[in-house]
């Protein structure tokens, strides 16, 4: 399954991620860097550099700061991990930046032109952390 992640909320696209991981599907998500937070963008950010500040640089907890490894990291959050088919399932997730594979993916949630409020993309999130 391949799907892509431009303009669609970050939250929404994992929890179906995760259950299509959940089912033993191996899912390939495409352009991570358009996948939207909504809210206040300043508050996101100040949440994602507060976790990042958090812990000991070289014992963790570790956080991603790359549009992929955000949304790896919320799906992961998503998934049993203290069980073995949340660790098999993980590994069926595969995240790409753009669309290396030049293939069209399915949209399996709400998409930009559906939201009202303020919102970030992850690809702006990513650089306001220090990011790439």
């Amino acid at each position: 399954m391949i799907v892509d992640a431009e303009g669609q909320i970050l939250g929404r696209l994992a929890s179906k991620v995760a259950k299509s991981l959940l089912k033993g599907e191996e899912v390939k998500v495409v352009n991570c860097d358009g996948a939207i937070i909504t809210g206040d963008p300043d508050k996101a950010v100040e949440e994602y550099l507060g976790r990042k500040g958090k812990g000991d640089p070289h014992h963790g907890p570790y956080q991603p700061e790359s549009p992929e490894g955000i949304l790896r990291r919320t799906v992961r959050g998503m998934l049993p991990m203290d069980k073995s088919k949340g660790e098999n399932a993980y590994k069926n997730l595969k995240t790409f930046p753009g669309n290396p594979l030049d293939e069209e993916g399915e949209t399996i949630a709400k998409g930009r032109e559906d939201i009202t409020t303020n919102y970030i993309t992850l690809e702006e999130l990513s650089k306001s952390i220090g990011g790439e």
